[in-house]
């Protein structure tokens, strides 16, 4: 299995109800093809370097999935169908992904997620601390 990740440009004058159909249609076609979907991520309008079908403002999605090259195909005709899918890439990430390692990986986010949920509900002075340990903690992943 190989892990993906597609950005997509939508139509910025789309609603978000006409926006969230196209999403969930990607969402539900991965496991329709034993794929796993990672990560969604909403990167919002941006201004564009260039006009795409005479607009110079896009709406980015970020998709990071894991699946074959059938999946990716049938992901990427979709696009080229829908009119309200302005540009699309998808670039290969790891040729030879473990999906038990993936698996883990967002049951680690989820808890981790909770977690801060659940600090969020402690005291301020705690909160200080614990922001300046975990800022140190993202200091030593980025490196």
């Amino acid at each position: 299995m190989k892990r993906y990740e597609t950005i997509v440009i939508i139509d910025p004058d789309l609603s978000k109800e006409a926006e969230a159909p196209l999403l969930e249609r990607v969402n539900d076609l991965i496991p329709q093809y034993n794929g796993i979907l990672i990560e969604t991520d909403d990167w919002g309008t941006k201004k564009l370097a260039y006009d795409i079908k005479k607009k110079n403002r896009g709406h980015y999605v970020r998709i990071d999935f894991c699946g074959d090259g059938a999946l990716v195909q049938e992901m990427e005709r979709f696009f080229r169908i829908d009119d309200k899918i302005m540009k699309f890439m998808t670039v290969l990430l790891e040729e030879a992904a473990d999906p038990d390692a993936i698996r883990a990986e967002i049951a680690e986010k989820e808890q981790a997620a909770t977690a801060a949920e659940d600090k969020d509900d402690t005291p301020e002075s705690d909160e200080s601390n614990d922001q300046s340990e975990s800022t140190d903690e993202e200091d030593e992943e980025e490196e």
